[in-house]
Order: structure tokens, then C-alpha cells, then sequence
């Protein structure tokens, strides 16, 4: 990465510290946790979910927050989340109150996601989807390393002490943003003056809800996750009892998808700043396409990685465009509130995937789920591929709210 900031390295760092200490306390660690409480299935799935329904509301507020007020105080009390709340699982005593700690521990996430991808698309306006790329990376890594982690600590130690290690470990996290250099953390942008609430209703309504470029990259990213969190959710139960896999290849399944989206990344950003971001996200879905179908037909243990290859590789190419084009598209005064939204949209894509998915298990089988979504990201392609075909995703979104 020739001539990336410092300051990139450095949020990166606080990002793969604080990102994998909060999945650590995920999975599988949280749905045992909740099992132990005496959760049925629909509370666990409840209390896993939690978090990302947190962000789905408070995102976009927080990313605007940080907008008028500056990235550094918003960047520190995320830290202080991702740090602090874990201490607080040591005194849940019930299912109840570890939903209410959970949906509380999302604005972690809520907080410190929007504020990081303003700060880094502000600090690379040149090759920006390639650092954005890099960036993803730490996110990336922190998926990779932490059901690993979760499932060695779990064999040692009881989960409210993995919670207390992971709130220690966390700290961590300030130190590489307490050496990032103050001019990066404050907003450039202050020609707005928000004097009214008539004012800022204006701004919302400007910036945000009618942003179509956001809206437009929200959808991309929307229909790449209502499918990855639908695998994975159900291709552990798929793989073990209908596809007749183990245990480890379920597990190793998850760490080649997150590998390859993790050391693709940086390529996906450098072919959307070169070839353009539309077209890197049309042949993210065509992998991704090619993955799902392929799917139901992996009967062999090599198969069934190659897939998870695809998948992880789709995303990995479709993932630093999307969140460039934003950048490109929002005016500089409100990129973290453009961020939150993006991450608004991305999370309801977490949430409704899962749902719909187990509601269509019912009268389906995963087969036919399977290609079902297939079908649903090749319609995604084709429209987006008339958009860019036509010239009509560049009308529109061609004006920068």
C-alpha cells in the first residue's frame, strides 16, 4: 500500500483489536451463553441479532453526530464501549438481561463503524476504494481470528470470564488512536451551522433520505448480506444434517470465506478505482451467483471450501466499491451520517436475511433456498447492469447532497 497515511495503519490496528474482542464474545460463544440462561431457540436467535439491530437505528445519527461535532470524541466513547460493556456480562443473571446488555453492547459497533469510514475516506480521496479495501481488511481479520479464539478460550474458561478478558484486551484499542495526529480527527468540513431543529430536519431530509447514491450502494450491500448471514446461519445445519459434513469442515467453510474476503479486499478497491465501482460490484455478484448455485452440488469437502472461495472472494470485490461510491457521492460536511446509513441498510440485510430464509425452510428445502438466492442476486445484476449499461446509475445519482 505505497504511500498510505499512518494514521490508516493505526486506525486499522484499533479496529482489528476492538472488532475481534467484540466477536470473540459472538460465536459461538454468546448463543451458548444464552442457552446456559435458559433461552429457547427464538431468544437466542434474539439475542444474537441485538446488536445490529442497534446500529440499524443509531448509525446514521452517530456518523452525523460525528459529522458536527468532530471524529475524535465519537472515535473514543465507541472505544469506550467496545471496552466497558463487557464487564457488565459477569453480573447477567438471566436471558432477559443479556438481551438488554446486548442491545446496549451494539453501539459499539453503531458508534465506532460510520465514524471509522468517514475518517478513512476522508484521509484517501485518491485511490479510495483500494484503502477503503485495506481498511476492510482489520474488519475482515477480526472474523477470521475470533471463532477461533472463542472456541480455544471456552475449552479453559467460564463465559463471564472470557467477557472480563475481552473488556481488558480491548483497552488496548486506545493506544494506536492516542497516536493518530489530532488534525486528521477533526472535521474539515464546518461551513454548516445547525442553529434549529427546522435546520437540521433540513439537513436530514437532504443529505440523507434523499441521497439516492446511498441508497443505491445501501441495496448493493443489502443483497450481499441478506445471503452471507443466511448461510451463515443455516449451512452448519445444512452441512450437518443433510450434506453429512463434520463439525471441522463447517468451521474451516467459515475461515476460507473470510480469508479469501479478507486478502481480496485490497484488490476488489484497486479494480473499482480503475474499471469503475458499479461494474467491480457486477462481477462481485456474478462469483457470488456462481457460489450459491454451486452450493446444494458441493458433495465432497474440497467442493464445499471452493464455494466458500467464491463467496469470499464476491465480497471482497464488492464490498471497498460500494463504500467509495458513497464517498464520492456525499457531500464532505456529512460523511459520517452517509456512513451510518450505509451501515444502517448493510445491517437490515443481516437481520432480514436470517428471518426470511428460516420462514421459506418451512415449505422449502435448503436447496431450493439456496437457488432461491441465487436468483434473487441475479436480479440485483441485471438491474444494476441496465444502470450501468444505459448510463442511468450515474444520472441517477448524480448529484452530491
Amino acid at each position: 500500500m505505497n504511500g498510505a497515511p499512518v494514521d490508516l495503519w493505526r486506525i486499522m490496528s484499533a479496529d482489528l483489536i476492538a472488532r475481534t474482542g467484540y466477536q470473540v464474545g459472538k460465536s459461538p460463544l454468546m448463543p451458548l451463553f444464552a442457552a446456559s440462561l435458559g433461552a429457547g431457540e427464538l431468544l437466542v436467535g434474539a439475542i444474537v441479532s441485538a446488536s445490529t439491530i442497534t446500529g440499524i437505528v443509531l448509525k446514521p445519527i452517530f456518523g452525523w453526530l460525528s459529522d458536527r461535532s468532530g471524529r475524535t470524541i465519537w472515535l473514543f466513547i465507541g472505544l469506550a464501549f467496545f471496552s466497558g460493556v463487557p464487564f457488565l456480562y459477569s453480573f447477567v443473571d438471566s436471558a432477559t438481561g443479556l438481551l438488554v446488555i446486548r442491545l446496549f453492547h451494539g453501539l459499539a459497533t453503531a458508534i465506532f463503524g460510520p465514524v471509522t469510514l468517514a475518517l478513512v475516506a476522508e484521509m484517501t480521496p485518491i485511490t479510495r476504494a483500494e484503502r477503503l479495501g485495506w481498511f476492510g481488511m482489520a474488519r475482515s481479520g477480526s472474523y477470521l481470528l475470533a471463532p477461533l479464539i472463542g472456541s480455544w478460550l471456552l475449552t479453559r474458561l467460564d463465559p463471564s470470564t472470557i467477557f472480563t478478558l475481552i473488556g481488558l484486551i480491548s483497552c488496548a484499542a486506545f493506544l494506536p488512536v492516542c497516536m493518530m495526529d489530532s488534525t486528521n480527527l477533526v472535521t474539515k468540513y464546518k461551513s454548516v451551522k445547525l442553529q434549529s431543529i427546522r435546520r437540521i430536519w433540513k439537513v436530514w431530509i437532504g443529505t440523507v433520505v434523499f441521497n439516492r447514491g446511498i441508497w443505491l450502494a445501501g441495496s448493493m450491500e443489502l443483497v450481499v448480506y441478506f445471503m452471507t448471514y443466511s448461510i451463515k446461519v443455516f449451512l452448519p445445519l445444512y452441512a450437518l444434517q443433510v450434506a453429512g459434513f463434520n463439525l471441522i469442515i463447517v468451521g474451516l467453510f467459515f475461515t476460507v470465506q473470510e480469508l479469501l474476503h479478507l486478502v481480496t479486499r485490497p484488490m476488489g478497491g484497486r479494480l473499482g478505482d480503475h474499471i469503475g465501482y458499479l461494474r467491480s460490484v457486477q462481477i462481485g455478484y456474478g462469483i457470488l451467483i456462481v457460489g450459491l448455485i454451486s452450493l446444494p452440488y458441493a458433495d465432497s469437502e474440497t467442493a464445499l471450501l471452493l464455494v466458500a472461495s467464491l463467496l469470499g472472494l464476491g465480497q471482497g470485490l464488492i464490498f471497498p466499491s460500494t463504500v467509495a461510491f458513497v464517498a464520492d457521492r456525499v457531500n464532505p460536511n456529512y460523511l459520517g451520517v452517509g456512513m451510518g446509513l450505509l451501515g444502517a441498510v448493510r445491517n437490515a440485510g443481516k437481520v432480514v436475511g436470517p428471518l426470511t430464509a428460516g420462514a421459506l425452510l418451512t415449505t422449502m428445502n435448503y436447496s431450493q433456498v439456496f437457488h432461491l438466492g441465487a436468483v434473487v442476486v441475479l436480479i440485483a445484476a441485471f438491474v444494476l447492469f441496465l444502470f450501468h449499461k444505459n448510463g442511468m446509475a450515474e444520472s441517477f445519482v448524480s448529484t452530491k447532497m
